[in-house]
């Protein structure tokens, strides 16, 4: 598999990975690199696809591509007047909403872009272009990308595929990088995290294989004074290897005089074998950006519930996906639109999709935004799908706050509604109401005098 050192090559110009720190333990991964095999750590050969068989780690990257790949790219032009309008007769918005290539569908396009970050920490697509405009982005395999530079220092692709190899200028493939210290290429998590991965795998090598042995413990057997010949050594080993298993527990095995049972391994309470894995969960939500809660794991003495869940749900889209969102924006931005459109032409990722399973949410929003004139109904309307209706395009605000100097002064337009309301519960005015009331108190007071 050569496609790892080529993954793991420092800006892509030596042969030996500059992201290693050449200390002692190393020099297997570094060992490893060279002959362009996978990293090893923990016993275990950590890869992209030993790491998605942590279910974690699978986990942490689906939810993480799949709620990018749900959220929908659009494109705007700016207005004059510091507003934008959509652009949905724009090439670029086929491009990336409508169809991307033959194949995919946008959500899958862009759920896939962001998983090979995740994975390798960079994402690549070739463009098919007619004239200035790019017409379709096919996805590229990352381990099968190098990335380099020619003489004139211009970043080069090169495509390695079934034993034939191509060299793409920079203009030709469209690049998502992961994180990045300035390189060409992105950092892998799964490379500097080669050792909580492997622990993790270890740890759950060590838990499947205690309960495939029923829970039963390798050790030695003590026989005392007396001395056990070869052949009666392989006896007593083939009598142990029958009652290995599962199948096999509960059963008796009749031991010698004087023989005693040692056992070498330690017990799974002793190692903490399951707080173990508890912790490399939280582990390696750190190393895909991804809260543990929201792959259902809760933290000791975390709630699944409550506000306090709303509010790191918010934490992590405000710190770790939004600034995923900026970094495609860009890019998109970058090396799709030609130079003289940038300015103008811009796109962005619908953010509040992930308000669209939360109705109370929307409905708050909306509430705010008609009362104090920033939206009108019939863009609420819009975003909800449903047809416009008269006059809803209309900004209105509460009338109910007015200037301090201006209390009991109420205008015109107030008074009559406030005249309005009155006569419909009441049948009258505030001081229609009063004149009457007092006349008839004042009328039955004389009537009392009189009798």
């Amino acid at each position: 598999m050569a496609w790892v050192g080529s993954v793991l090559k420092w800006a892509g110009v030596s042969g030996e990975s500059g992201k290693l720190s050449g200390a002692p333990e190393d020099a297997a991964s570094s060992k490893a690199i060279a002959y362009g095999s996978s990293i090893s750590s923990a016993g275990q050969t950590v890869n992209q696809k030993t790491t998605l068989g942590l279910a974690a780690a699978w986990a942490c990257v689906r939810l993480k591509s799949d709620v990018v790949g749900s959220m929908g790219m659009g494109v705007f032009e700016k207005q004059a007047d510091g507003g934008r309008k959509s652009r949905a007769d724009h090439w670029l918005y086929d491009l990336v909403h409508e169809e991307p290539n033959r194949d995919q569908t946008p959500a899958e396009f862009w759920a896939g872009q962001v998983a090979a970050m995740d994975l390798w920490g960079n994402a690549y697509a070739e463009k098919e272009t007619l004239g200035s405009r790019v017409t379709a982005l096919t996805p590229l395999p990352p381990h099968l990308v190098s990335v380099k530079r020619d003489r004139n220092n211009q970043r080069v692709y090169v495509y390695n595929d079934r034993g034939k190899t191509e060299e793409l200028p920079a203009d030709k493939v469209f690049h998502l990088r992961g994180l990045t210290l300035g390189g060409d290429v992105g950092l892998s998590s799964i490379e500097y995290g080669r050792r909580t991965l492997g622990g993790a795998m270890a740890a759950n090598k060590t838990a499947s294989d205690t309960f495939r042995d029923g829970l039963q413990a390798a050790g030695f057997m003590e026989t005392g004074s007396v001395n056990l010949k070869p052949e009666q050594r392989a006896d007593l080993l083939a009598i142990f290897d029958a009652f290995v298993g599962d199948a096999m527990r509960g059963r008796i095995v009749p031991l010698e005089k004087d023989f005693k049972f040692v056992p070498l391994k330690m017990n799974p309470a002793e190692v903490q074998l399951l707080e173990s894995r508890a912790w490399d969960v939280e582990e390696i939500c750190r190393w895909f950006g991804m809260l543990p809660m929201l792959i259902g794991h809760a933290a000791k003495g975390q709630t699944m519930w409550g506000s306090g869940i709303e509010q790191l749900l918010l934490g992590w889209q405000t710190l770790l996906l939004n600034p995923l969102l900026t970094n495609i924006q860009q890019a998109v931005k970058k090396q799709l639109l030609p130079i003289a459109e940038r300015k103008l032409i811009y796109p962005e990722i619908n953010r509040e999709s992930l308000m669209a399973a939360d109705s109370a949410a929307r409905a708050a929003l909306y509430s705010a935004f008609g009362q104090n004139g920033v939206m009108s109904r019939e863009e609420m309307r819009a975003k909800e799908n449903m047809p416009a209706k008269p006059t809803s395009g209309i900004l209105t605000v509460q009338s109910n706050l007015v200037d301090l100097a201006q209390l009991g002064n109420a205008p015109g337009v107030e008074a009559g509604a406030r005249s309005a309301l009155m006569n419909l519960l009441f049948g009258g005015d505030v001081d229609s109401l009063i004149d009457a009331r007092v006349k008839t108190a004042m009328l039955g007071h004389t009537n009392g005098l009189e009798d």
